[in-house]
């Protein structure tokens, strides 16, 4: 089967960061489904891996998390899920990914296309949905579904692939208050497009531009990046016995400044539940099921933002240039091979 993979680790503009190969087929295992792969799109863990994870065996690595497809075959194990179906899903971060015609995936990581969407657009939401979901209800604790909570929610980086389904989920599904960061006209009016109540610029002082919308603190932080650069305004913006959630990859951070106001932090990584095999692993696939339903309901919508074109190294290289400039809005996608 054609295949998209990469043997060392080298920066994007190397001829060979991502090579076209062709190898076996995976078998599915006895919870897996065999999926024809349709479209799939790209996240910072793709650029994060392929830059600086060097493949164990010697052998090209196959990555990629997001993708959309049809399901091929299923193991004698499977319930959720039968051939002909139409998926969306983001994989683990310990098996060969979705960069390639055929990905055997376990079906509890599995969600129902949203039938509304195309292949790409479906594509765009997986990774981003379930980490944006389980950031805001898992980890903030904020009740899901459940407009009662009047609350505020700050979402640093709103226009990236998590802030802009973020923005929608919070802003569709609670009752909280959203204000995102952006910085530039064009990811400014994304981000309002999105649904966030207020935008200010994370390029400018956080507490000085909360104060001037009138909001000089608030309950929730979402950080997407730059956290510990931002963590002094954090700790000072945050109101006592307020919640931060992160999912980017600070070298250090020193949370010993939230003791006075005891704030809490809240780590979100939504690989947990499969790198662990959770007993409650399923959840993500009612997560996207969820998501599924919203977006068919015309709650939610999809975020994909530019298509790269079929699914080959010469464009998926040209994704994660984009990924990795820090400007892209939304997701990327490819489609077909």
């Amino acid at each position: 089967m054609k295949a998209i993979g990469y043997y060392n680790p080298l920066p994007i503009t190397a001829a060979d960061s991502l090579v076209d190969l062709d190898i076996p087929a995976p078998a599915p295992g006895p919870r897996d489904l065999l999926v024809r792969v349709k479209a799939i799109s790209v996240n910072p863990v793709d650029v994060k891996v392929r830059a600086g994870v060097k493949p164990a065996d010697g052998q090209a690595r196959v990555i990629g998390w997001d993708a959309a497809g049809v399901v091929e075959a299923v193991g004698p194990d499977v319930e959720l899920f039968k051939v002909g179906d139409e998926i969306f899903y983001s994989g683990t971060l310990n098996r060969p990914g979705s960069n390639a015609e055929l990905q055997a995936v376990d079906e509890r990581l599995v969600g129902r296309k949203p039938a509304s969407l195309s292949f790409e657009q479906a594509a765009a939401l997986p990774l981003t949905a379930v980490t944006a979901w389980e950031l805001l209800f898992d980890r903030l604790g904020i009740p899901p579904e459940d407009k009662t909570d009047k609350g505020t929610l700050l979402i640093i980086n709103g226009a990236g692939g998590v802030g802009s389904i973020l923005t929608q989920i919070a802003r569709q599904l609670t009752g909280l208050t959203v204000i995102a960061t952006a910085s530039r006209p064009e990811t400014t009016a994304w981000v309002k497009e999105m649904g966030a109540h207020h935008v200010i610029d994370h390029h400018k002082p956080l507490p000085e531009s909360l104060k001037a919308l009138g909001i000089p603190e608030v309950d929730y932080v979402a950080g997407l990046t730059a956290t510990q650069q931002n963590l002094p305004a954090i700790v000072e913006i945050l109101r006592p016995q307020g919640r931060l959630g992160l999912i980017d990859d600070p070298e250090t951070l020193d949370i010993a400044p939230f003791k006075r106001k005891s704030l809490s932090v809240h780590w979100e990584l939504m690989f947990t539940r499969s790198i662990y095999q959770t007993s409650d692993m399923i959840a993500q696939h009612e997560i996207l099921n969820r998501v599924s339903e919203l977006v068919d309901q015309g709650v939610l919508r999809t975020t994909l933002k530019e298509n790269f074109g079929t699914i080959n190294a010469a464009n998926l290289k040209a994704a994660h240039a984009s990924v990795e400039s820090g400007k892209a809005i939304g997701k990327s996608v490819l489609a077909g091979f």
